[in-house]
């Protein structure tokens, strides 16, 4: 498996490198980025189990997160694709492209989120036409919420998984 490098205006999403590990647990440390997802930092140690899964993604199911690198610094400010984690809630989204991103807040609010997922969108419609596309923000998430109303997602139900969760699907 290939793993895809997509370019967009501003941003170059890239598979993840070795030598981006150690933002890539900085990334994951902070709890500003954190807050929403886990509710904890994630240790190093959990960054680079993480890192691993993110990568092994690609070669089990043809799809995955790629880092976010802003074009004009180089600079690795998160990541963002596709999972299937197999979560245990109701209702289920196994087998579902389940949407994902996260940036350091320093740069929040620039439309980095939306470019780079809007990108993974269109990679993943020529690869997986059929598939539905799904994702889960916390309701207090407001800005995520925002990003992924732009990318076409609505809210379907809503389920406890580690704590509430809004579960939402993207119309085609």
């Amino acid at each position: 498996m290939i793993i895809p490098t997509i370019e967009t205006e501003r941003l170059i999403l890239r598979p993840h490198r070795l030598e981006d590990f150690e933002d890539y647990a900085a990334i994951w440390a902070d709890p500003d980025v954190v807050r929403f997802i886990t509710g904890s930092p994630i240790s190093r140690e959990n960054s680079w189990s993480r890192m691993l899964r993110v990568n092994g993604m690609w070669h089990l199911m043809g799809f995955g997160f790629l880092a976010i690198e802003e074009k004009a610094t180089g600079r690795v400010l998160g990541e963002a694709g596709f999972q299937d984690m197999r979560r245990e809630f109701q209702p289920s989204i196994e087998g579902t492209l389940e949407t994902g991103w996260a940036l350091i807040p320093a740069v929040h609010g620039r439309g980095y989120a939306t470019e780079a997922v809007s990108a993974m969108i269109s990679w993943s419609e020529a690869r997986f036409p059929d598939r539905r596309m799904t994702c889960i923000i916390s309701p207090e998430n407001a800005a995520s919420l925002r990003v992924a109303a732009k990318l076409g997602f609505r809210e379907f139900a809503r389920a406890d998984y580690h704590g509430p969760i809004v579960v939402l699907e993207r119309e085609n």
